[in-house]
């Protein structure tokens, strides 16, 4: 089999178990299995695979046939112009979430003096690494419950070249950190679970049964995670210092609200590319 056939036969299976992207899927695995990048196959579909690469073509398809995230299957994804390993301890960083990026590097001046910054419910570290990635004198803490997690982008800091400025910590979101980090940090931000319970199942099979449910699962309402944060984040935020949390599609008006009630300055929503507001940034009074 050539790699066109190979694209071809897969994107008809993927249509079948209603795949969207059911091409560039098939082009995108199939370039993974040959070690190549996807352009090659687009470019090259008269190479012939090796019979190694059609089995393991077809073991991987069959993932991606029972709805298991690219991402998921290949171990990786791109956030940031950025490479992240994933693992099942962890959300796949999506395209929204670069919103907080966005707003953060908005209020931050990239040349300013050394920056602290925290990432609540760090995962694959996503935001922290890119952000350090971004602002070179900054450093930054991550935290996470997961140990796994934690695991997974403590190899992300290592591979995008900011470990040394990057710690990750255990620890069930701000608890005890009072303490050793009251009023420490510039940047505090969060991509926090805010799907209401009873949603979850009806996502889509590439969220609801693959994404850890911890990292999904927001409460009866979706809103629990930032009634704790607007509780107990400001102590942690230095005098000027900003608060960036994603938020769900319909949900920015009342984490404001909430973040106003805690006596937060709202200084603004961010939209993402299709226009809906997925980042609320606030600042202490």
């Amino acid at each position: 089999m050539n790699v066109g056939d190979a694209v071809l036969n897969l994107t008809g299976r993927f249509r079948k178990a209603g795949i969207d992207t059911a091409r560039l899927d098939a082009r995108v695995l199939t370039a993974h299995v040959l070690g190549v990048e996807p352009e090659r196959v687009f470019g090259y579909p008269e190479t012939v695979l090796s019979d190694a690469e059609q089995q393991r073509l077809t073991e991987l398809s069959r993932r991606r046939e029972g709805r298991e995230p690219l991402a998921r299957i290949i171990g990786e994804k791109e956030f940031w112009s950025l490479t992240f390993q994933v693992s099942e301890d962890t959300l796949i960083p999506r395209p929204e979430t670069e919103t907080v990026i966005e707003a953060v590097l908005d209020r931050i001046d990239a040349r300013s003096g050394s920056l602290k910054v925290l990432d609540l419910g760090t995962g694959s570290g996503c935001l922290l690494i890119s952000l350090l990635s971004e602002l070179p004198r900054a450093e930054g803490v991550g935290i996470d419950i997961s140990q796994g997690a934690l695991q997974t982008a403590t190899e992300n800091a290592r591979q995008n070249g900011v470990a040394e400025r990057a710690q990750f910590i255990q620890n069930d979101w701000c608890s005890g950190l009072a303490e050793p980090y009251a009023g420490v940090f510039d940047i505090i931000v969060s991509n926090p679970p805010y799907i209401a319970n009873g949603e979850i199942g009806t996502l889509e099979p590439e969220v609801s049964v693959h994404e850890p449910e911890r990292a999904l699962a927001g409460g009866p309402d979706g809103l629990d995670s930032y009634r704790m944060l607007v509780r107990d984040a400001g102590a942690l935020l230095a005098p000027a210092g900003i608060l960036a949390f994603e938020v769900g599609w319909t949900q920015a008006e009342q984490v404001e609200r909430m973040a106003r009630d805690q006596g937060f300055d709202i200084i603004g929503q961010y939209p993402d590319l299709v226009g809906v507001a997925r980042c609320v940034v606030l600042g202490n009074r």
